[in-house]
């Protein structure tokens, strides 16, 4: 795989990933696959920096995104998520190559990367432990279109990238 910024162009490559509803039915915000609330997630991640495409390196084909944001949990962390890869990707290498990727890179700068995961977001918090990723006690409550959402929190220290499943 290969990452990039995120470019205003790619709204539609994306979408064409992010329209699978099953991609966001464990996520608290599973409504991501229609095309406005799409829309505005895609925009939210131009604005804010930090968003990166992934491209499969043989074909160049886009087949998801991430993104790095500040965090509020912690000043000296960085936040990866916002992480969505076509299905056909799934339970394979590639959710481990880019995290891998993601977190070689944050943590030259900062000592932990902090994760948010829908608490009942199973698969992703299956595949936060595959990777070495420590459930905190932190946890983020709120509403979306009037629903209780929460959200837990993961850690991966520089330290234990280090020594855990993803060292290079």
């Amino acid at each position: 795989m290969r990452l990039r910024p995120l470019a205003s162009d790619d709204r539609d490559a994306l979408f064409r990933v992010a329209s699978d509803p099953l991609l966001w039915e464990q996520h608290p915000i599973n409504d991501r696959w229609q095309l406005d609330v799409f829309g505005a997630f895609f925009d939210d991640g131009l604005r804010n920096g930090g968003a990166l495409v992934v491209t499969e390196r043989a074909n160049g084909r886009i087949i998801g995104s991430s993104q790095y944001r500040p965090t509020t949990f912690d000043p000296e962390a960085i936040e990866i998520g916002w992480t969505y890869l076509a299905r056909e990707y799934w339970g394979g290498a590639f959710n481990r190559e880019l995290k891998r990727l993601m977190l070689d890179h944050a943590l030259a700068s900062v000592p932990r990367v902090l994760f948010r995961v829908g608490s009942a977001n199973w698969r992703s918090r299956k595949a936060m432990e595959k990777i070495g990723g420590a459930l905190t006690d932190m946890v983020e409550e709120g509403e979306y279109k009037g629903r209780f959402v929460q959200h837990v929190v993961y850690e991966i220290t520089r330290q234990g990238f280090a020594k855990g499943p993803l060292a290079g």
